[in-house]
């Protein structure tokens, strides 16, 4: 049978159509993320009631909201031998199905050199999750000098086929030094005996050791805590040892103090962020990386609604997500989330028994310019979303989260003129300046844990009522050399010089 060219050229050419379009399909399926949101594990602070495992989630890894209001989704009573834990780090395992959670066993009011072990958990919805206590002192010989045992994380080895867990043990004198051992099959104890894992050359304490791959490379970030404390970087090319420093350089983007580094890739494939812990000042620092070498610091692109301490990130799915949410969030949180110029965001109050929104603002604000945002929580939905117009009286929202009945809440703008300053504030001094003909606030600023306040702000006015925010007036990390935190109870006076 004769087939003329032309019919075996076009036959040929949508062959090769096809050939190229599932190619085509095949790859971008490969390069999608399952993961679409993440989770925040962390504790809050030194008492005994905030040595415990907190939750937050997040839709894009840089804006995060606490789960179960802030509170331990785990009783650290039912799972330490102290009675607090410390350090939290979770980890997705191989399998994809099951997660891995370690923790330092310490309550810290009994000593910064008082505990022995570490908490073993794992987890196949992240909700449930089984525990085992783990005593090194307790469980290997040779361990009377030990006095401490922080920090622990999980990585998984693919050339022994286990987790590895890894860690930092100070013994007498000796400085803290970070070592590694596998555990069972089971996660509930270390099979091998711990073995150090990074040789410091100057032989300064090492703490806080978290490890991320990248490229066949094992980038270990860990905290000197000799001399000039701070975070830095050892890579090796195998997980079990080798780690060489490449320079010695610091990684973190600040002269405050810091600990706690934590890696985390971002689901949208555009870097990692590396957090860590800025403890004496309350608050966490975010910075962006793409080669985990430099690092740009992000944190006006970040927001919390609590103060996190050291921590780790993991990437989720929509349907993990969905599944926290339902356990630990509910519709009066997600509607209290409501954010928009001229509202007082701190002073918003929620009628439960009515489902009525009281939104306060400022005096003078313009109803017709009012528009509402809330929080992009996973597994939660708001309508509508589109600007809303409050003049004409009372707003409804239905607000919809994951595992709940649909909540429909009316919203009502009302112009209080109390409290005068939209944020946290206290101690305020005020100054009527002759020199201006305007009337000052100076208060300490708060909303800080620990009441470490690093700066001073000035609010100017007219007429008593309408107050500009003017700024900070005063830096202590740029403009006092003498102090770097606590910043309280200002106090101003107006002082003629040469008549003027």
């Amino acid at each position: 049978m004769n087939i003329p060219v032309s019919e075996i050229l076009k036959k040929t050419a949508l062959l090769l159509f096809g050939l190229l379009c599932c190619t085509s399909f095949v790859v971008k399926a490969q390069t999608k993320t399952p993961y679409q949101a993440y989770l925040f594990v962390y504790f809050t602070g030194n008492d005994k009631a905030e040595e415990a495992i907190h939750y937050a989630i997040s839709a894009d890894g840089y804006h995060f909201r606490a789960l179960n209001h802030d509170e331990p989704i785990i009783n650290s009573a039912d799972i330490s031998e102290t009675g607090g834990v410390r350090d939290p780090h979770i980890l997705r395992g191989h399998n994809g199905k099951t997660f891995y959670m370690v923790a330092t066993d310490m309550v810290s009011a009994k000593g910064w050199s008082s505990n022995r072990g570490m908490v073993l958990m794992t987890s196949t919805d992240l909700v449930h999750w089984k525990s085992s206590k783990v005593n090194i002192q307790k469980s290997y010989p040779g361990q009377d000098s030990l006095l401490r045992v922080w920090a622990p994380q999980t990585i998984y080895d693919p050339a022994a086929g286990k987790y590895m867990v890894y860690f930092s043990m100070k013994h007498g004198n000796q400085p803290d030094k970070i070592y590694y051992a596998y555990a069972n099959k089971d996660f509930t104890a270390l099979e091998t005996t711990p073995k150090q894992l990074f040789y410091n050359p100057d032989n300064a304490a090492c703490i806080d050791g978290d490890i991320v791959e990248k490229g066949g490379k094992y980038y270990l970030f860990f905290k000197t805590e000799d001399r000039q404390p701070g975070i830095k970087i050892a890579v090796s090319d195998r997980l079990t040892g080798g780690y060489v420093m490449q320079s010695q350089d610091y990684v973190q983007q600040t002269k405050l103090p810091v600990e706690g580094a934590g890696t985390f890739k971002l689901n949208d494939g555009s870097g990692y962020i590396l957090m860590y812990d800025m403890y004496t000042s309350g608050r966490y620092q975010f910075t962006k990386t793409t080669d985990l070498k430099n690092f740009r610091v992000v944190d006006a692109d970040v927001s919390m609604n609590f103060h996190p301490r050291h921590g780790t990130v993991m990437p989720i799915t929509t349907a993990e997500a969905r599944r926290l949410v339902s356990k630990w969030m509910s519709p009066s949180e997600v509607i209290q989330t409501i954010q928009a110029k001229g509202i007082k965001v701190n002073n918003i109050r929620l009628d439960s028994a009515t489902s009525v929104l009281y939104l306060p603002v400022v005096p003078g604000a313009d109803k017709n310019a009012i528009k509402p945002v809330f929080a992009n929580i996973p597994g939660t939905s708001v309508t509508p979303l589109a600007a809303v117009n409050f003049s004409k009286g009372t707003v409804k929202y239905r607000v919809t989260v994951a595992g709940h009945q649909p909540v429909d809440y009316k919203s009502t703008l009302i112009e209080e003129h109390n409290p005068v300053l939209n944020g946290y504030y206290a101690d305020p001094e005020v100054l009527y300046a002759q020199k201006t003909g305007k009337f000052y606030i100076y208060p300490t600023s708060d909303g800080f844990t620990g009441w470490s306040g690093t700066y001073f702000k000035v609010f100017s006015s007219p007429d008593l009522v309408h107050w500009a925010d003017n700024g900070v007036m005063l830096d202590l990390a740029k403009d006092v050399s003498w102090a770097k935190r606590n910043a309280w109870a200002p106090c101003i006076i107006e002082k003629k010089i040469n008549g003027r």
